[in-house]
């Protein structure tokens, strides 16, 4: 049996003008992008590569992860990361490669991912924005948000927060970090004066889950739900679920740490 080589690549994107991770018929995607040109780079040769976690469309990353199955081992991997970056899109771009061994796997393996939403409101901000801020026209208010973020923290029965849950998901989940912070991390001179970041971590998110999360914050900021309706929603017996799901392009993974 012919040995295999395996690999872990990071890389980051701006995911705007994709159509999420997932390859599919007839739509732009990351997968598309990273696949056809490793077929480029590798002439062909025998290859596969497997991600981490999906990311919807629009949503961006500052460090996701996928693994590169071989035939052949790489020679060079300061040249390969090169090339692979020379040949790439500009809004991807890899980060590092490290061989790994065939024990591990990107999708079982423990993993804390930190995702952050970016948001401003109160005014309509410059375009250039729309790529990775969100612009919510309404006032809200920011410290009932505060307080409505710190809710989720914990381990919660989040099947209110899953986009169409099915009888057989697991629901009881655990949050590591739920906080709403004035955003300091990301400057433009387009972006407004202030503008704000939800920072999510934990170790398995579901289908939505986070902007679902931050669709709530923005409606109780709003006046239309109460501290005592997130609250009630994070029970086991809550028999509905959150319907706003905040915009796809605001949403940024930050990191991914494998354990």
């Amino acid at each position: 049996m012919q040995k295999k080589y395996f690999y872990l690549i990071t890389a980051q994107y701006l995911g705007y003008r994709f159509h999420g991770w997932q390859k599919q018929p007839n739509l732009k995607t990351l997968h598309l992008m990273v696949d056809r040109t490793l077929n480029f780079i590798l002439e062909k040769k025998y290859f596969k590569t497997l991600v981490s976690g999906r990311t919807d469309a629009m949503v961006s990353a500052e460090n996701a992860a996928f693994e590169l199955f071989l035939k052949e081992p790489i020679e060079d991997l300061d040249a390969f990361l090169k090339l692979f970056n020379t040949n790439l899109p500009q809004d991807i771009r890899a980060l590092t490669i490290t061989e790994v061994d065939e024990k591990f796997n990107i999708i079982q393996h423990s993993k804390i991912k930190e995702y952050l939403y970016l948001f401003a409101f109160g005014d309509k901000f410059h375009p250039f924005c729309a790529p990775i801020l969100t612009t919510i026209l309404d006032d809200l208010d920011l410290d009932l948000m505060k307080q409505g973020a710190k809710l989720f923290e914990g381990e919660h029965y989040l099947r209110a927060y899953c986009y169409k849950p099915t009888g057989n998901g697991v629901y009881n989940r655990e949050i590591l970090q739920c906080e709403l912070v004035e955003n300091t991390i990301y400057t433009a001179n387009f972006f407004p004066e202030k503008s704000y970041i939800l920072r999510v971590k934990g170790k398995g998110f579901m289908r939505n889950q986070i902007r679902l999360m931050m669709g709530t914050l923005i409606e109780l900021g709003q006046g239309k739900r109460t501290l005592e309706e997130i609250k009630a929603s994070l029970q086991p017996d809550y028999k509905y679920n959150m319907q706003y799901i905040a915009p796809a392009s605001g949403l940024i993974l930050k990191n991914i740490e494998f354990e």
